[in-house]
């Protein structure tokens, strides 16, 4: 099973330029395009420093080193997300690998987009308890997939990239912590931008991948809108051979049912999240790598501390309470592919012809991974992937078996109710075991902090009249 975190892949090669036996670096080489500056190569184009000094022009000089400034005195906070935003909309600009351009979404396709996702919610409807968690249904370009995803990858990568923030302060003496303020600083501004570079790529790759907002199983789009990217489903379905209507309704029918989930049980957004978090604060940063990194600081030398970055210095701590955060966020991500995958299953199957095949095609997708993930893994020592998908959607479709549809989905009103990474294990003892009935405790201890039931009016005299 490859490492890849969230179902994708290594990076591509950029494609040509245009010109003439001419390649475009690899996005990451050179973040800041200093090698434009004289004596230099030629910098990267999928870099906003790039079109400061890669085609140098004297005129020009004091706006570069103005913006050049700027960076350095970054302080935003652990990850520069302008910088992140600017970058990622640079990659989309480029295309895919098969040289696929981003394009705005037209008429046809938005209404294409727009029946499906209803469509898909008729159906889901006699699968799941749970009522259209779509208030609306959208197309959106690989641009638009960016904007609109961009804070929820900070509220991921943010925790993590702090903790960098600390280290890089940390490696030097306690005795010149003092003296060196202004360089501390610097790294921490530097590191910052060096973050939303990375992250930037990372994110424009994979805008020309997925295929709606819930691809990795987290909720990463505005609540309420059900979205596809009309190029990449299309992209998605060519090598197929399956019609490109029954694609995109299959598509549409996964990021409705992802919609109702997280649209109808509301304290699964932040227990995703949460779990994220806490396994992020038991991720510890290889100090070694920064210091290296730090004795050979040059300040007009970015790259080396970009390399520090690349080869990856975050480690998960080998504790018992690690393991345990490990086993709850794989636990949390399995648990709501797999009622997806079976709900998706029930909605589909006797309706597409090819919903087998799909199906297929989907879990080992995200089993297996594509381009651009591994650059999250090596940022941030995390990987976003259901590992037992299988199980849960087994488990879910035995539930859904053994006490119907309302039973099934009647587990996600409190996190006590749902399977355990145990129950994964033994599904048939969890399905017959009896559940307690948290929505009756739940009110018991509403009622209990409320205060006593008010007395009648008759009462109102004897009370006051103590």
């Amino acid at each position: 099973m490859s490492d890849t975190p969230f179902g994708f892949g290594l990076p591509p090669e950029e494609p040509d330029d245009g010109d003439e036996g001419k390649k475009k670096p690899q996005g990451g080489a050179d973040p800041f395009g200093f090698g434009g500056l004289p004596g230099g190569g030629q910098g990267g184009a999928d870099n906003p420093f790039a079109a400061m000094f890669g085609s140098f022009n004297p005129a020009d000089l004091g706006a570069a080193f103005q913006q050049l400034g700027q960076m350095l005195s970054y302080e935003g906070g652990p990850v520069n997300w302008d910088m992140a935003k600017q970058i990622a909309r640079q990659t989309v600009a480029q295309g895919t690998s098969d040289g696929t351009k981003d394009a705005s979404v037209g008429p046809a396709e938005r209404t294409a987009v727009e029946e499906a996702v209803r469509l898909a919610d008729l159906w889901l409807d006699g699968a799941t308890s749970l009522p259209s968690g779509a208030n609306t249904a959208v197309a959106w370009s690989r641009a638009e997939w960016v904007e609109a995803t961009l804070p929820a990858w900070q509220q991921l990568v943010d925790p993590v990239a702090e903790r960098v923030g600390t280290a890089m302060g940390e490696v030097l003496p306690q005795e010149m912590q003092a003296m060196a303020g202004p360089l501390i600083g610097m790294m921490r501004s530097m590191g910052g931008a060096m973050f939303g570079q990375q992250i930037g790529h990372a994110v424009g790759v994979l805008a020309g991948e997925v295929v709606g907002s819930t691809d990795v199983g987290l909720p990463l789009g505005p609540a309420g809108k059900a979205a596809l990217l009309p190029l990449n489903v299309a992209a998605f379905g060519r090598d197929l051979s399956v019609p490109p209507d029954e694609v995109r309704l299959y598509l549409a029918l996964r990021e409705a049912a992802h919609q109702r989930l997280f649209a109808h049980v509301p304290w699964l957004r932040s227990h995703l999240f949460g779990a994220v978090e806490g396994y992020a604060r038991g991720i510890k940063v290889d100090t070694s790598k920064l210091e290296d990194a730090v004795s050979q600081l040059d300040p007009s030398n970015p790259e080396q501390l970009q390399e520090a970055l690349q080869q990856g210095m975050f480690q998960p701590e080998d504790t018992p309470e690690q393991k345990a955060a490990l086993a709850r966020l794989e636990t949390a991500l399995a648990l709501v592919e797999g009622w997806v995958d079976a709900v998706v299953h029930t909605a589909a199957g006797t309706r597409l012809t090819s919903a087998d095949a799909l199906r297929e095609t989907l879990r080992r997708r995200r089993a297996t991974g594509g381009p651009a993930e591994q650059t999250f893994a090596t940022l941030i020592g995390l990987e976003l992937r259901p590992r037992r998908l299988r199980d849960a959607s087994r488990l879910w479709a035995l539930l859904g078996d053994a006490r119907g549809v309302d039973g099934r989905d009647a587990l996600w009103e409190h996190p006590d109710m749902l399977p355990t990474a145990t129950d994964l294990d033994d599904p048939d003892g969890f399905v017959h075991r009896e559940q307690l009935d948290f929505s009756e405790l739940d009110k018991m201890l509403g009622e209990a902090a409320g205060g006593a039931p008010e007395r009648p009016a008759g009462d109102d005299e004897g009370e006051t009249g103590k």
